[in-house]
């Protein structure tokens, strides 16, 4: 049987970080972070990433794992974050699995596997998207991975040359990857507790809420600081909601105020596909706020599903 860990997911804002900080207490257990963008360092506030207060004394992992300038991919994460797992089993402690991007929690859980790429694939078909255009390259893909490619936009220049790459390195297509990782067993056995509000104009309400108060805390100047250290505005860590937004406003493109408004919408169209993402898994047993996180009420609901399931 692979070894249990516990997975608290849910949309933004919607107290992962409270609750997960309680269930570590409540546990014994450690904290590992699921979110893509609290994994770079220099990004806290529009990150909402925890601060030593809120920790608590319990060990958090996959903070401040990489620097703004690198490239993360799902890859690395399932190979670091699973490292974090394995060591936190060896301690006979419980991995608690915190954080709202779908696709790492996902790929962690299942144990996904990821090949070594060499690199010189990329940097050629990159040459080529340059050279013949991008249009080229979907019409390859169209020939290779028909499926693969129906379910792109012609225009998804990450993902077209991430399909072909995996053909050109491997001999496979990604189609035929995803179909066969899939078809193992998970590598661990997840728990899963969902987070979420009985009506999301609450959850809405409060999005906004934490982006004003982000803005108080030095969003801007945070902002600022990496685009002082020279990042490119097309690196991955500068497409973050709240930094892209802020960014444009602070090279005169937008006025700051209207920045602000479209890293609210931007927020609320996230935690909407985080919503749809996260309903797809039956097995999640859901913890629904009213108004606002009721973290003492989550503790017992949460207790009572774990005390149920033999993990306590």
């Amino acid at each position: 049987m692979p070894p249990k860990i516990l997975v608290l997911c849910g949309p933004t804002a919607s107290g992962k970080t409270a609750l997960g900080v309680e269930l570590a207490l409540l546990t014994g257990g450690e904290v590992v972070s699921a979110d893509s963008m609290q994994l770079y360092r220099g990004m806290d506030i529009g990150t909402a990433k925890p601060t030593a207060e809120e920790m608590r004394g319990v060990p958090h992992h996959m903070l401040d794992v990489a620097g703004p300038e690198e490239d993360y991919s799902v890859a690395r994460y399932v190979r670091e974050a699973s490292a974090c797992v394995d060591r936190i089993l060896s301690r006979g402690k419980l991995p608690i699995l915190v954080g709202g991007t779908g696709l790492y929690i996902d790929n962690l859980v299942a144990g996904r596997e990821f090949a070594a790429f060499s690199g010189l694939w990329r940097e050629e078909l990159q040459a080529r998207a340059r050279a013949e255009g991008l249009p080229a390259l979907y019409r390859q893909l169209q020939e290779v991975d028909p499926q693969r490619a129906e379910k792109l936009h012609p225009n998804d220049e990450k993902r077209i040359l991430r399909a072909l790459e995996v053909w050109y390195e491997t001999g496979e297509t990604i189609t035929d990857h995803d179909r066969r990782t899939a078809a193992l067993p998970p590598r661990y056995d997840a728990l899963r507790i969902g987070l979420d509000f009985t009506r999301r104009e609450e959850l809405w309400r409060r999005i906004d809420r934490r982006v004003d108060q982000m803005m108080e805390q030095g969003l801007a100047e945070e902002v600022a600081g990496l685009l002082r250290q020279g990042l490119s505005p097309g690196c991955t860590a500068m497409q973050a909601i709240g930094y892209k937004e802020i960014a444009a406003a602070l090279r005169g493109e937008v006025p700051l105020e209207q920045a602000v408004e479209e890293v609210k919408l931007r927020s609320r169209q996230y935690a909407k596909r985080q919503r749809t993402w996260f309903r797809r898994e039956p097995s999640v047993r859901w913890i629904v706020w009213e108004e606002i996180p009721d973290i003492s009420r989550g503790r017992r609901e949460a207790t009572a599903f774990l005390e149920g399931t033999g993990l306590l």
